[in-house]
């Protein structure tokens, strides 16, 4: 087997007893890196650092990564202007925080009739919130509700 060493120099091609009794002699661990190959290849390390090492990598880079939500921000179809403005600025917030937002509307009773009111009031909302969110999901009513979905714009 080809043996490489704890500095990364290559020690040549010798036998698994030979590169076994390196490796103990230096109080480290024979560890087979790619054990596919013609000869496998084999390094000699201290495997419980290099474990720990690997998982405090793994710790930094999931601590680095950020989810997004799905916020929702609910609308009704007789909604004032004012009312409507407010929301929009929460979900500008949402929006510019990384975090997608979900924009739905509950129709009762006889609004379930007149499903195109909601999504125009859907369409509106989206004017206000366009510059920091694009559209994701077009209004479509699913059921009683009116749902849009609106993701951040890269």
């Amino acid at each position: 087997m080809r043996v490489i060493d704890v500095e990364g120099e290559q020690l040549g091609i010798m036998s698994s007893l030979e590169a076994y009794r390196l490796a103990q002699d230096k109080g480290l661990d024979l560890v087979k890196i790619n054990p596919g190959a013609k000869p496998p290849v084999c390094k000699i390390m201290d495997y419980g650092k290099y474990k720990f090492d690997m998982s405090k990598k793994e710790k930094q880079v999931k601590k680095a990564q950020k989810q997004a939500e799905l916020k929702e921000i609910r609308l009704s179809m007789t909604i004032d202007v004012g009312d409507v403005q407010t929301k929009a600025k929460h979900a500008i917030k949402f929006l510019s925080a990384g975090d997608k937002v979900k924009v739905s509307i509950r129709m009762k009773g006889r609004q379930q009739a007149h499903s195109k009111l909601g999504i125009g009031v859907m369409n509106d909302f989206y004017k206000l919130i366009e510059e920091v969110g694009v559209m994701e999901k077009i209004p479509s009513t699913e059921g009683r509700n009116i749902i849009m979905i609106v993701m951040p714009k890269k």
